[in-house]
C-alpha cells in the first residue's frame, strides 16, 4: 500500500472515531441532564447506572480504537505498517483499506477471536 494512502486512511479513521467520542460525550451529558430533570419521579434507580456502564464501555472501545490507530501510525513511521505484528506476514491492502489499524492477517485475527471465548 502506498504510504500516503495509508496516512489518509488512518487520519480519516481517527477523525471518525474522535467525532464518535465527542458525540458519545454529548449524549452522556444530555442523559445526565435528563435524569436530573426527571427528579425523584417514577424513574428506575438502576437505569442511570446501566446507561453509565454502556457509556463507559462505548468510550473504552472508542479509546481502544484510537490507541490502535496510534500504533498503526508508529508502524507506518517504523516501516512495518503492512506486516502482521504476530507473524511478520504481509497484511493485504484490501484488509488495510477496510481496517487501517489492522495488526494481524485475517487468519490470525480469526484465531485470536476464537480464543477469546
Amino acid at each position: 500500500m502506498d504510504l500516503e494512502r495509508a496516512k489518509e486512511l488512518i487520519a480519516a479513521e481517527r477523525e471518525r472515531v474522535t467525532e464518535l467520542l465527542r458525540t458519545a460525550a454529548g449524549a452522556r451529558l444530555d442523559d445526565n441532564a435528563a435524569e436530573q430533570d426527571a427528579g425523584d419521579g417514577d424513574t428506575d434507580g438502576a437505569q442511570p447506572l446501566e446507561h453509565e456502564e454502556v457509556d463507559s464501555a462505548v468510550q473504552k472501545s472508542l479509546q481502544g480504537r484510537l490507541d490502535a490507530l496510534s500504533r498503526a501510525e508508529k508502524r507506518l513511521a517504523d516501516g512495518t505498517y503492512q506486516m502482521s505484528i504476530e507473524s511478520g506476514l504481509l497484511i493485504p491492502d484490501e484488509r488495510l483499506e477496510i481496517d487501517p489499524a489492522a495488526e494481524l492477517t485475517v487468519d490470525e485475527a480469526e484465531r485470536h477471536q476464537h480464543h477469546d471465548y
